[in-house]
């Protein structure tokens, strides 16, 4: 089992910044990718940002690429999504998500965070 907890989410205006964490524990954390997905109202799950167990690797969503970067710190258990010239577009829930590889779709991830909120006004 891996237990995920974010934070970080809060309100801020349009062009504004936040970082989010996500502090795991149970598990060995560097044998596990991490994706970060959101959630707005009404509409599905999607993928975020994802980076591979050792960091190396890692991948985004067109409409967050070259505004948002995921990173880890494997020795604190914990990875980060920075999330800079913030739109409102990107008002939702924000989770974290485990799993032993590096994925991009939920399916792929066996163990998720309650989630964080962030909302971005304009």
């Amino acid at each position: 089992q891996v237990q995920l907890i974010e934070s970080g989410g809060g309100l801020v205006q349009a062009g504004g910044s936040l970082r989010l964490s996500c502090e795991a524990s149970g598990r060995t954390f560097s044998n596990y990718g991490v994706g970060w997905f959101r959630q707005a109202p009404g509409k599905e799950r999607e993928f975020v940002a994802a980076i591979s167990g050792s960091g190396g690797n890692t991948y985004s969503a067109n409409s967050v690429t070259g505004r948002f970067t995921i990173s880890r710190d494997n020795a604190k258990n914990t990875a980060y999504l920075q999330m800079n010239s913030l739109k409102p577009e990107d008002t939702a829930v924000y989770y974290c998500a485990a799993s032993i590889k590096i994925a991009t779709t939920t399916d792929e991830y066996d163990y998720w965070g309650q989630g964080t909120q962030v909302t971005v006004s304009s």
